[in-house]
């Protein structure tokens, strides 16, 4: 394994644990505001409590939280990183 793969590797594996953090922070919140969250199904339900906490976070405040762009930034990272890898590894 070259250098530019074990590194978009470890960038696509850095990704996937700060999206399963960020995922528990929003599951976290959502259960603090008193919302219905299921622990058991939370990699399942994770895009619509993810879509819940925007909702309530810019009724509040008018913003989105910050939360919701760290949990969309991160599976975004692991993914393009994880296509990369595939597409250098095909034409290497």
């Amino acid at each position: 394994m070259d250098a530019t793969m074990a590194l978009l590797v470890s960038i696509a594996v850095c990704g996937v644990i700060w999206h399963v953090v960020t995922t528990i922070l929003i599951y976290n919140d959502l259960r603090q505001r008193n919302q219905p969250v299921s622990f058991i199904l939370l990699r399942l339900m994770s895009p619509w409590y993810a879509s819940r906490y925007r909702e309530i976070t810019r009724a509040e405040t008018g913003k989105t939280g910050p939360l919701f762009y760290q949990w969309l930034i991160s599976i975004n990272t692991a993914l393009v990183c994880v296509l990369l890898a595939v597409i250098f590894r095909y034409f290497d």
